[in-house]
Parts: C-alpha cells; sequence; structure tokens
C-alpha cells in the first residue's frame, strides 16, 4: 500500500512538470511578444522626435547661413564704399601731382633760364674783376699774393690783439671769482685753526753754572769728553764762549740725546766715563719715549688712527726736526688741521685730507739717513706701511715731483703752503734768500724777448719788462705762464710768486 501510494505521487509529479513548462512557456512567450510590440512604439517614438530635431536643426542652419550671407553681403557692400572713396582720393592724388609737376617743370624753365643769364653776368663779372685786379696791381705795385699776405697780416693783429684782450678779461673774471672763493675758505680756515707762529729751532748750546765746569766735562787729558762724543755720536765744542758749551751733530736725535744727558751730568757734578754711559742710556731712553708719546699725540689731536707704530715712531721725531726756524711736528699738525678744514669746505674726502697734511713732511725724520728728497722717501715709507694710495700720492706731490691724482693732494699743497708762509712762521738766512732773489731773475732773463727784469717784495713778485717789437700782448700772456711754470719746476720757496710781464711802447719826439 506505501509502494503505491508513492509510486502514484511519482506519476503524479512527472504528469505535472510538462504542463507547468508548457503553461510557463506561453506565459513567457505573450511576455515577448507584449515586450517587442512595447519596444516597437518606442522606436517610433524616438524616429519621430529624431526627425523633428533633424527638422528643427535644418531650419535653424538655413537661418543661419542666412543671416551670414545678409552680413557678408553688408561686409561687401561696406568694403566697396571704402574701395571707392579710396580710388577718389587716388584719382585726386595722382590730379594734384600732375598739376605739381607741370608747376615743377615750369620753374625748372624758368631757373634754367634764370641760370643761364647768372652764368652770363658770372663771366662779365669775372672779366671785370681780372681788368680791376690788373688795375689794382698796376697801381699798387702789390701782386695778389702780396695783397692778400699783406691784409691776412693785418687781420691776423687785430685778431690777436681781440684775442689778448678777451683772454685779459675772461681771466680776470676768473681770476676775481676764484680768488674770492679761495680767500674765503683759506680765511676761514686760518681762522679756525688760529694756532700760535712756530718759532721753535733746535738748541745746540748748552748754559753751564760756571767756567770752571768746562775742564770737569773735558777730564783728564780728554778722557771725558772723548767718552761723551763715542756715545752719543755728536761733537761737543768748548771754546772761549763764557759759560757755556757747543753741541754739534747733523742727526736732531742724537742732538736731543746729548743735550739731555749733558745737562744731567753738569747738574748731578759726577763727570767720569762710566756714569756719562749710564746717563746717556737714560737719555735715550726718555727721548723714545717722548718720540713715542708726541707721534701718538700728533695723530690724536689730528683724528688721523690706524698708523703704523714705525709711522708714529717718525712722526715724533719731529718735534727734533726744524725747516727755516719752524717745527716739523707743529707744522705737520697744524698742515693736518687746515687740509682738513678746506677739505670740509670744497666736498672732498677729510680723512685722507688730514691724513697727508700730518705725514707730507714724514720724509724730512730720515732725509739725513736715506738718499732722495724728503717727499719721495716719506712716499715710500707710509707706502711700505700699507698707507692708502691717495695719502700717498698727497705726500709724493706736495712739491710737485710726482704728478697730483686727487683733489686731497692739491688741499695738502695748498695747507703746507699756507701754514709756511704766514708770517713769522719761518725764518730765512740772508745767503738763502740773496740766492732765490737772483735764481728768479735768470729765469726770467733766460727767455727770448725779455729786456729787464726785477725781484721785488722779497722774491714774492718779479717784474719782467720784455721788448714790444718782438713780443705783442698774447706772447706776453704766454711768457708770463712759461715764467711761473719754469719757476715753479726750478725752484723751492713758500707762499706764491707773482709773475707780472709789463709791455708798453713809447713814442718820443722834440718840438725845436
Amino acid at each position: 500500500m506505501g509502494l503505491g501510494l508513492g509510486l502514484g505521487i511519482g506519476i503524479g509529479w512527472m504528469l505535472a512538470v510538462p504542463r507547468a513548462l508548457r503553461r510557463y512557456q506561453k506565459e513567457q512567450d505573450a511576455l515577448g511578444t507584449a515586450r517587442v510590440k512595447l519596444a516597437e512604439e518606442e522606436a517610433l517614438v524616438m524616429i519621430e522626435d529624431a526627425r523633428t530635431q533633424a527638422s528643427d536643426l535644418l531650419r535653424q542652419a538655413e537661418h543661419e547661413a542666412k543671416e551670414a550671407e545678409e552680413e557678408a553681403d553688408q561686409v561687401n557692400r561696406r568694403r566697396r564704399r571704402e574701395m571707392d572713396k579710396e580710388e577718389e582720393r587716388l584719382q585726386k592724388r595722382r590730379e594734384d601731382l600732375d598739376k605739381r609737376f607741370e608747376r615743377i617743370e615750369l620753374r625748372e624753365t624758368t631757373l634754367n633760364k634764370r641760370q643761364s643769364r647768372m652764368d652770363k653776368k658770372e663771366n662779365d663779372l669775372a672779366k671785370t674783376e681780372e681788368i680791376y685786379t690788373a688795375e689794382l696791381t698796376r697801381i699798387s705795385q702789390l701782386t695778389l699774393e702780396e695783397a692778400r699776405s699783406e691784409v691776412l697780416m693785418l687781420a691776423e693783429k687785430d685778431a690777436r690783439n681781440d684775442m689778448a684782450r678777451i683772454i685779459r678779461q675772461v681771466e680776470s673774471e676768473a681770476r676775481e671769482s676764484a680768488d674770492e672763493r679761495a680767500r674765503a675758505v683759506i680765511s676761514m680756515a686760518v681762522q679756525r685753526l688760529a694756532s700760535e707762529h712756530v718759532s721753535e729751532i733746535s738748541v745746540s748750546v748748552l748754559q753751564l753754572p760756571t767756567d770752571d765746569m768746562k775742564g770737569r766735562i773735558i777730564g783728564r787729558n780728554g778722557r771725558n769728553i772723548r767718552s761723551f762724543e763715542l756715545a752719543t755720536g755728536v761733537d761737543v765744542v768748548v771754546d772761549d764762549t763764557p759759560e757755556a758749551i757747543t753741541i754739534s751733530s747733523f742727526d736732531p736725535i742724537r742732538r736731543e740725546v746729548a743735550k739731555r744727558a749733558m745737562a744731567k751730568l753738569v747738574t748731578d757734578g759726577r763727570i767720569h766715563p762710566a756714569r756719562i754711559e749710564k746717563l746717556v742710556d737714560d737719555a735715550k731712553n726718555e727721548v723714545e719715549h717722548t718720540i713715542r708719546e708726541e707721534g701718538e699725540r700728533a695723530a690724536y689731536e689730528t683724528g688721523v688712527h690706524g698708523l703704523h707704530p714705525e709711522i708714529i715712531k717718525l712722526l715724533g721725531r719731529l718735534k727734533f726736526r726744524t725747516s727755516y726756524g719752524q717745527n716739523q711736528h707743529a707744522h705737520s699738525i697744524e698742515t693736518a688741521h687746515i687740509a682738513g678744514m678746506i677739505a670740509a669746505e670744497l666736498g672732498a674726502d677729510v680723512l685722507i685730507a688730514k691724513a697727508g697734511g700730518l705725514l707730507h713732511d714724514l720724509g724730512k725724520a730720515i732725509d739725513h739717513e736715506v738718499e732722495g728728497t724728503h717727499a719721495i722717501i716719506g712716499a715710500d715709507f707710509v707706502k711700505r706701511h700699507g698707507v692708502n694710495d691717495k695719502v700717498v700720492n698727497c705726500i709724493a706731490a706736495h712739491h710737485h715731483e710726482v704728478e697730483q691724482l686727487c683733489v686731497e693732494a692739491y688741499i695738502v699743497e695748498a695747507a703746507d703752503a699756507i701754514s709756511g708762509a704766514r708770517p713769522g712762521a719761518r725764518r730765512e738766512s740772508v745767503d738763502t734768500y740773496i740766492k732765490r732773489v737772483k735764481m728768479l731773475e735768470e729765469i726770467a732773463q733766460s727767455f727770448s724777448g725779455v729786456s729787464q727784469s726785477y725781484a721785488l717784495q722779497a722774491g714774492r713778485e718779479v717784474r719782467i719788462i720784455v721788448r714790444p717789437d718782438e713780443i705783442d700782448d698774447l706772447q706776453a700772456m704766454n711768457l708770463s705762464r712759461d715764467i711761473a711754470r719754469q719757476i715753479e719746476e726750478t725752484m723751492q720757496y713758500p707762499g706764491q710768486i707773482k709773475v707780472q710781464v709789463i709791455r708798453e711802447s713809447r713814442s718820443i719826439d722834440y718840438a725845436k
């Protein structure tokens, strides 16, 4: 029974499955047919939409094409109108050019006729000139070249006179303005400095308390004086001068050491070789200390810092060096102050000017030891110790031994002249003065055309009288410059020297 029931159920399932499958297949077929119809309807709708859009696009394209065609027509019409106007302008210009060309041709014809008439007149004038020239030559007994030379000579003479007058006028105006400005700057510098006149010199005469001291200085058989001279390197002169001895040496430092040592020996009274050596050593140390102090004081007073110790040492040695009675240490400080003030007024480098003024005579401290002039010696010395090139040029050029390369060099030269040329600053021997005056007159007489020359005002002016038939006004001006340049190159002098050239003509007759 159970087996039959199972078989019945199995057979029922087997019969039911095909029926279900057939029913499902029918449903799927119906569904596919519906989908196909729906797709066909959608395709028809899409085709209709596409046709509508295509129609709209076509109408829009046709409209845009029509607008573009109308715009192109407008552009073409506008360009055609512009071309018509341009053609009209060209036509008018062509007509104007034709008329101008006709006028030019007419003018050219007129000019040709006028040129023909002018050529004819020129030929007539040439013939007339030849006739007049021949007649003038016959009357004046001069050829054309001779007459031309005569005229040119007269014209040259007038031109040279006018040139000399104008040059004198311009130089006078320039000199007035320059002198006024220079006086203002120099007077300001001197007034601000207001230093004392320097008249200190190295004293080589030592006063003694009694004449008996001379014998003690000489010693037995002269041993004391020989020991002293050997230790100091100076000459001690013991003569008949009452209560005084003379110490002589070319080296101012040695002379100062000897003077101090001798003064201590005289004060102490114990004079013998051992004592002499000790006091000489003490005096040397004192002088060295004084030299350092004076060098540092000079640099501090002028505001010139950073100098090499060897330069400071030489600067201090100038304390014992004089020139024409003027102490060179004080002169250097004064020159530095004046140079700095002038540089400040003129807008130059104040530090360069001060350093150049302070060190410009540094070579005088060693000029008795080294060959050469003090300017070149000093310049070489400071250059070896790293001083600025402009300062070196200021030192080397302050006596025109080398070319001045900067404005500070001119300022240092002027400050040196101001410090040395002030009244009472220096003294000069009669022999040196006479030699300078004679040399001035000899230089003036060495130039051609000079008749007489006179040195005036203690050698501050040289007056020269020239021959008027050999020297004209322009040559007289050039002669004054040449003589002044020759004096600058060959002479050494404080301040400046005025060169005055005089040219005059005198006509003398007698009434009888």
